[in-house]
């Protein structure tokens, strides 16, 4: 069993992935934003995260930002998953580190709606370390 966070502002859809999750016998937390997400970070370490991109007041990006910057996060698989086409988040993430500090892609990005089995395809090599499906891109 992994523990998994799953961080998006819809409630919907995060009752999916902690729906999904919990099927394969996952604990799951969930954030609504960047903010509840890494308090959620400071009290338990998650085998992996799904992290929306674009979010109200603190977004994925940010988020994204703030693991990669602590030492005890920043090895933690990041699914990103977002209503915005890999090509314009690959933009996004060139264009922040326009300022000399550049992000490295996220574990996986996959464009919602989400196919459920991808998910647990990407949960399951996450979780064994085996399938080679890192930096993977669902279009």
């Amino acid at each position: 069993m992994a523990l998994v966070l799953v961080v998006d502002d819809e409630l919907s859809f995060r009752f999916f992935l902690k729906a999904l999750f919990e099927t394969e016998g996952h604990e799951v937390m969930v954030g609504r934003n960047a903010k509840e997400g890494i308090a959620h970070l400071k009290k338990r370490k998650p085998d992996f995260i799904t992290l929306d991109v674009m979010m109200p007041e603190h977004g994925g990006l940010e988020m994204y930002r703030a693991l990669n910057a602590e030492s005890d996060w920043k090895n933690i698989p990041v699914i990103m998953l977002s209503g915005v086409g890999a090509n314009t988040y690959a933009h996004a993430l060139a264009m922040s580190g326009a300022t000399g500090d550049s992000l490295p892609e996220p574990y996986a990005y996959v464009e919602k709606p989400p196919k459920p089995e991808y998910l647990l395809e990407l949960a399951r090599s996450i979780l064994g370390r085996s399938g080679g499906t890192s930096g993977r891109n669902e279009r």
